[in-house]
């Protein structure tokens, strides 16, 4: 069983991708990708980001978020945005848990915000100019406090 699990909602930008599947690579965390993708899995920036990453990560593709709710029964979801009203260190991660981040451009589908409330969280960003930070960014984020506070067994 992976540590963790990386869900990407509609991404736009495959270098972002990319950076996210080595990430995912190195950590030994599972990435899984809802279409429509802004990009082709074939795509030559998304390899590059992903070096030879990519060739050891066999991302799963869904289709559509009810496909992925199907093939993840009882998945334990997270949810990150900018329009969370907790922080994502109050978040009790556990193996297994599920990071699901929204498309860069306008972040998780508008039917989200509701239906997942009480699990949505973000990123503190005390400067003054901000809109969201960079994907990849994010992801690191989130999955290293992930991985903090379930670091029993995992080498330094």
């Amino acid at each position: 069983m992976k540590r963790f699990h990386i869900v990407l909602v509609a991404p736009e930008i495959p270098q972002n991708t990319g950076t996210i599947g080595r990430l995912c690579v190195s950590t030994d965390t599972s990435l899984h990708l809802i279409k429509p993708l802004g990009f082709s899995l074939e795509d030559k920036f998304l390899r590059r980001a992903g070096l030879d990453y990519w060739e050891h990560l066999a991302p799963s593709v869904y289709e559509n978020w009810e496909e992925f709710l199907e093939r993840n029964p009882g998945a334990e979801l997270h949810f990150l945005s900018t329009r969370g009203e907790r922080s994502y260190w109050d978040v009790p991660y556990r193996p297994g848990d599920y990071l699901v981040f929204g498309r860069e451009s306008s972040g998780l589908p508008p039917e989200f915000y509701n239906r997942y409330r009480d699990r949505l969280y973000r990123i503190p960003m005390p400067g003054k100019f901000h809109r969201s930070l960079n994907l990849a960014n994010a992801a690191s984020i989130v999955l290293y406090e992930a991985l903090r506070q379930n670091r029993e067994g995992i080498l330094l």
